[in-house]
C-alpha cells in the first residue's frame, strides 16, 4: 500500500561542513561509507539549489533546526524504500512514498511451514524459574555510570497518617518513568550487531519513550511507528529524543504489525514491554537502591498497573537483603492483573506478602496529595502506592517505616487538570448546593456576603427565576464553592442549612 511521508533533513554542521552521525565509521564496511567515499568525488550540477553546497554526508534529523539530529545514516532510510535526494545545508521537506507488498499481507497471520520429520523444530529456551539476586547486581553494576540514584526522601504526610514515608521518586527520570532502568540495561546487553542495526518500537507508552531516549544515547539507531491518529505533542518527544518517527496506519494495531514487518525484513529488533529476564532484572534496581537508603526499613509499598515486571524485581531484591521486610502492592481496581505474565505471576507469588486493590477515586485523591504536600506531579499509576495508605487499607503500618514506590509521572496537561478537579471533589473541597432566594434586591448579596465572612471560594454562580406561576416571586440560586478542607466544608453545610431551610446540596 502507497502512502505519503514527510521528512525533514538538516545539516547540523557550525561551520556549514559536511558531518557524519553514525554508530560505525569503519571504512572497510560499504554500508557507512558515503556515496562520494564508494563512487569518488560528486559531480558539479546538483540538482539543489544554488544557494547550498549539496552535502551528500551531511547528518539526517526529523524535525525542526534545533531539534537532535537523529543517529540514522540515509543509506539506512532506503530500508523503508525513501529515495533519497541530494542534501545541504538547509532545512528541506520532500515528499516520499514508500512502496511496499500490499497492507492486507501485514494484517495476515504469518504462515507456519510444515518441517519434515527429520528435521528438528526450534525449542525456545526456558524462562528461569527464579530472578537471581546476582542479575539484579549485575543490573546496577552496568547502569550506575549512566543513571543516577533518585532519591528517597521522607514524607511530609508522615505526621498526618501516622507512619514513617519515604517516597522513592522515580518519577524524576529523564522521561518520567521507573521504566528506564529496564530499558537502559536491556539496551546495554545487546551485542553490537544488533546495536548497529537498531531497534523499533510501536507503542505510545513510558516504555517506548525510555527506548527512544536511551537508543540515542547509546548510539543505536531507533525507529517509531505510529498511527495517525497519536497525539501530535507525544510524536514531537519522541523527535526531540532523537527518534526516526513514522505515522503508519489509523490503529495502534497497524503500527505494530507495520514494525514488526520491519524488524523481519531489514532485522531491526521489535521492542515491546515484556518479562524478559533482562528487563526485569534491571528494573529490580529500585529495591536495592531503596535498601541502601532507608535504614531499618519495614515495608516497601509497589504500585503495578497491567504489567507486574517492577513489582517482582523489586519484591525480589528487597527480600534477598532482608527477608522480613514486609513487600506490599497496590493495584488498581479496573485492571487487576489483566496482561500480567505467565513468569511474572509466578515469580510474584514467591514474593508479595499483601496484594492492596486500591479504588480510582483514592488514587486522584493521592495525586492531589503530591501536588500540595509533595510540590510535585505525578499520574495515578505513580500514586498507587500512597493511595492504599490514604484509603486506610494499611493498619498494620501504624508506627512503621515504609517505603514507596513513585513509578511514573506521565499525563496530559488537560488529563491533569480533569483529575485534579475531580479530585477536589471527592476530597469534599469543591461542592455544589442550590437554594430558593426571594427575587427581591438584596437577597442575594446576604447569600454572597455570609460565604466571604466564612472565607469561603465562590468558583461558579447561577441564577434563574422559577416558571412556575406559584413561586413568581422566588429565584433558584446554584452556586460552586471552594473550601481549605473537609473541617470547613462541613462548617459552611451547617451554616447555610440553618439560614436557608430550601438549601439541597448535590450529590459529587
Amino acid at each position: 500500500m502507497n502512502f505519503a511521508a514527510q521528512f525533514i533533513y538538516a545539516n547540523y554542521a557550525g561551520d556549514g561542513s559536511p558531518s557524519r552521525v553514525g554508530f560505525n565509521d569503519s571504512e572497510n564496511d560499504p554500508f557507512w561509507q558515503s556515496e562520494e567515499q564508494r563512487l569518488g568525488p560528486t559531480k558539479q550540477g546538483c540538482s539543489t539549489s544554488s544557494k547550498s553546497t549539496c552535502n551528500k554526508d551531511a547528518p539526517i534529523c526529523n524535525g525542526v533546526a534545533g531539534w537532535r539530529p537523529t543517529l540514522i545514516h540515509p543509506e539506512r532510510l532506503k530500508d523503508f524504500g525513501i529515495e533519497e535526494e541530494c542534501l545541504n545545508g538547509e532545512v528541506k521537506t520532500f515528499e516520499t512514498k514508500v512502496v511496499g507488498a500490499p497492507e492486507i499481507q501485514l494484517m495476515d497471520p504469518p504462515k507456519t511451514n510444515k518441517k519434515r520429520g527429520s528435521e528438528r523444530k526450534a525449542v525456545p529456551p526456558p524462562k528461569p524459574e527464579y530472578l537471581r539476586f546476582e542479575d539484579i547486581s549485575a543490573a546496577a553494576f552496568k547502569i550506575q555510570s549512566v543513571m543516577q540514584k533518585t532519591p528517597c526522601t521522607y514524607s511530609r504526610l508522615s505526621k498526618q497518617y501516622g507512619m514513617e514515608i519515604f517516597l522513592k521518586k522515580e518519577h524524576l527520570h529523564y522521561t518520567g518513568s521507573v521504566k528506564e532502568r529496564g530499558v537502559l540495561y536491556l539496551l546495554s546487553s545487546l551485542n553490537q550487531e544488533q546495536q548497529k542495526k537498531g531497534v523499533i518500537v510501536a507503542k505510545d507508552c513510558s516504555f517506548s519513550m525510555a527506548v527512544a531516549h536511551h537508543a540515542v544515547e547509546l548510539r543505536i539507531p531507533v525507529f517509531v511507528i505510529m498511527p495517525a491518529s497519536c497525539a501530535q505533542p507525544h510524536l514531537r518527544i519522541y523527535r526531540d529524543y532523537g527518534a526516526m518517527v513514522i505515522s503508519y496506519g489509523s490503529t495502534a494495531r497497524d503500527s505494530l504489525n507495520h514494525a514488526r514487518h520491519l524488524a523481519k525484513e531489514n532485522g531491526y529488533l521489535c521492542l515491546e514491554e515484556d518479562d524478559s529476564a533482562v528487563y526485569v532484572a534491571g528494573l529490580g534496581t529500585v529495591g536495592m537502591e531503596i535498601y541502601e537508603q532507608v535504614p531499618k526499613l519495614d515495608a516497601v509499598i509497589v504500585p503495578t498497573g497491567g504489567q507486574c515486571s517492577l513489582l517482582v524485581s523489586t519484591a525480589a531484591a528487597i527480600k534477598h537483603l532482608n527477608s522480613r521486610i514486609t513487600v506490599i502492592v497496590s493495584v488498581s481496581s479496573l485492571s487487576i492483573f489483566h496482561s500480567l505474565g505467565t513468569h511474572t505471576f509466578q515469580l510474584a507469588k514467591k514474593f508479595v506478602d499483601k496484594v492492596i486493590t486500591v479504588r480510582e477515586e483514592d488514587s486522584l485523591v493521592a495525586m492531589l496529595r503530591f501536588q500540595e504536600f509533595e510540590r510535585s506531579t505525578v499520574d495515578t499509576e505513580g500514586a498507587m502506592g500512597l493511595a492504599a495508605i490514604l484509603a486506610g487499607q494499611l493498619p498494620e503500618l501504624k508506627g512503621k517505616r515504609v517505603a514507596v514506590v513513585v513509578s511514573s509521572a506521565n499525563m496530559e496537561l488537560d488529563l491533569i487538570r480533569q483529575c485534579v478537579d475531580r479530585a477536589l471533589v471527592l476530597d469534599d473541597r469543591v461542592s455544589k448546593f442550590t437554594v430558593q432566594l426571594g427575587d427581591f434586591p438584596g437577597d442575594m448579596a446576604k447569600l454572597l456576603d455570609m460565604l466571604a465572612r466564612e472565607d469561603i471560594k465562590l468558583l461558579n454562580i447561577c441564577h434563574r427565576r422559577h416558571s412556575d406561576r406559584g413561586d413568581l416571586f422566588k429565584a433558584q440560586v446554584e452556586c460552586v464553592v471552594e473550601t481549605r478542607d473537609k473541617t470547613q466544608s462541613t462548617q459552611i453545610r451547617r451554616i447555610l442549612s440553618e439560614r436557608y431551610p430550601t438549601l439541597h446540596w448535590l450529590d459529587r
